[in-house]
Order: structure tokens, then sequence, then C-alpha cells
């Protein structure tokens, strides 16, 4: 209950009530409510403009959020290094590893393909950090894409590396001879003189003279397509098949080590010298096919002879002298 105030009027000596106007009362309401807005605003413009004064949990979210800032940035620094290894392995494997195994390079514009047009980061839009998120994400994206191309890659580097070796085994690449069981190379490959018509024509092998019996060696892995005397003037050969569009021929032998459909390695003895066929003394007429044209077999020697040998052995072969078959 409000006090009842009153006070003393000297005219007629007696104690008067005082009586509250009710407009000044709403007016001193209305300087309260006021004053405390006025206040509260002010201290709210206070607090805005004084980062200093945080909650417990505002200051909580900064230190998370100040953290995760620096663990993008620490992750940006790995994407650097890595970036710089990716491209080196792709340098590598553009111009050392696919050049090696005749492989096209693949350009840039695949290992990057699937990254322009649409946009693939508009969720992660509208965030005070979503430029640091969707430049990290896009970086983290193209890298994954590019290791993806990369192994690929590599598979396919691999098994060029099996058919390389497969193909290095298989290429006639020694002499059918030995050097120490040689005469001589009596013609190679070119014009000769026939030995029973005299007549100039091509000599499409080169004859290594030998004593009869002497070991006839596969200059390369493959499988015996023939063992025969049914092709005219070769007497008893061979053929071997030897894969990838290459075949070689050891015509005039005195008989055969080998079978028909047999598989030999690189060295092998499959026959021995002769003079069977049309044949003026005992040699090997040796030829090499690829993908059935005749070529000149003195390319194909660097299996088994020195710089010094395979020079001599050019010199002999490169005479125009008569042929023995």
């Amino acid at each position: 209950m409000s006090k009842v105030k009153y006070f003393y009027d000297s005219e007629t000596l007696s104690y008067k009530k005082i009586e509250r106007k009710k407009g000044r009362k709403l007016g001193i309401t209305l300087l309260g409510i006021t004053g405390c807005f006025l206040g509260g605003f002010i201290l709210l413009l206070i607090y805005l403009n004084i980062p200093q004064i945080q909650t417990p949990q505002e200051k909580a979210l900064k230190r998370e959020l100040h953290n995760i800032q620096m663990q993008y940035g620490l992750l940006n620094k790995k994407m650097d290094q890595i970036q710089d290894v990716m491209a080196n392995i792709e340098d590598r494997d553009n111009n050392i590893y696919r050049l090696y195994f005749e492989a096209n390079p693949i350009p840039e514009e695949q290992r990057m393909a699937g990254f322009g047009g649409i946009n693939r980061y508009k969720d992660l839009e509208g965030f005070d950090n979503s430029k640091l998120i969707t430049e990290t994400t896009k970086r983290m994206d193209i890298l994954t894409k590019r290791l993806v191309v990369q192994s690929r890659s590599l598979d396919e580097i691999t098994e060029l590396a099996r058919e390389k070796g497969k193909l290095l085994q298989a290429i006639p690449a020694i002499q059918p001879v030995n050097n120490q069981d040689l005469s001589r190379i009596a013609s190679g490959y070119g014009w000769r003189n026939d030995p029973f018509t005299k007549v100039r024509k091509f000599h499409y092998g080169m004859d290594f003279t030998a004593p009869r019996g002497t070991p006839v060696y596969a200059t390369g892995d493959g499988k015996v397509a023939r063992a025969d005397n049914r092709s005219t003037g070769y007497g008893n050969h061979i053929r071997i098949d030897h894969g990838y569009g290459y075949t070689s021929l050891y015509g005039h032998l005195y008989k055969y080590n080998v079978r028909r459909g047999q598989s030999v390695k690189r060295g092998d003895v499959i026959g021995y010298v002769g003079s069977t066929g049309r044949s003026e003394a005992p040699h090997l007429h040796y030829e090499i096919f690829k993908d059935d044209e005749r070529i000149n077999p003195i390319n194909f020697y660097y299996g088994n002879l020195s710089a010094d040998e395979f020079s001599q052995v050019l010199e002999k072969a490169e005479r125009e002298n008569q042929s023995l078959d």
C-alpha cells in the first residue's frame, strides 16, 4: 500500500492530504520506460562494438573456427606438395615411360576432364568461409581425378612392359651360328651372282659357311611353324614364328632337332648345318621376315656381337660375291 502524504496549511492551521495528479504520474512512468530502453540500447551498442566482450560459448565457437581454418591452411600446403609430386610423375609418364613404350602421351585436358562448366560446389556457397572450403574441395577433387588417370596409365605401362619384354625375347637378335664355328660369311643380303646360273639375282638372306653338323641356334623365342623340305630350293629347312610379325628361316639343314609346333627359346639348338636343296656347299641360309616381307638379317645381330664383331660381319656381308644357293 502506497504511503499517504500530507502538508501543513498555515492558514487553516491544519494538515491536508496531498493529492497526486494523474498526468504527472503517467509522465514519470513514461520517462522511466524511456530511460530503460535508452540505457539498454546504449549497452547493446557497447556490447556489439567491443569484441572483447564475448560469451563462453562464443569464445569456444571462435576457437573451433580458428582451428578449422588452420587445418584447412595446412591441408592446402600439403596439397601444394602433392601437386608438385603429381606434376613430376605425369611429366615422367608422358616423356619417359609412354615414350619408351611407344604409347601416346596423355593430354592435360584428359587429366583435368570433368571440372569445367557446371558448378559442382553450389551447396558450399553462402557461408563466411565458403571460398576457402570450395577451393580446397575443388583441389581435392582434381587431385583425385589426376591420381585415377595416372593409376590407369601406370597399369597400361605395366602391361606394355610385359609385352615389351616378350617382344625383346621374340625378336631374332643373335647369329644363328656361333662365330667360332664359322668358316666365313659367304654372302649377304643384296644382289649376288647365282652359283648355278652365274646370273645376278637378289639374295634375300645371309649365307654362313660352316662344316656339316655345326649346330644352328634359334635366334629368338617362338614356335616352330615348319620343319620340312617342301619349299623349293631351301632343302631341309625350319621356320620359326616369333610373333609380332617376325619369322626366321634356316635353310639347307643336314637334320632337324625340333618338330613342327614346338616352342623354342633363343639359343636353343634347332638343327645342324648341311647342304640339302639348292646348295653348292655346306652352309646355313638364314632369312628374316617382318609382316611377310623379307628384311636384311644384318640388323638383328646385336644380341651376341660386340661393336667390332658387328662391323666385321657388316663388311663381309656387303661384299658382292657369289652366293652358295
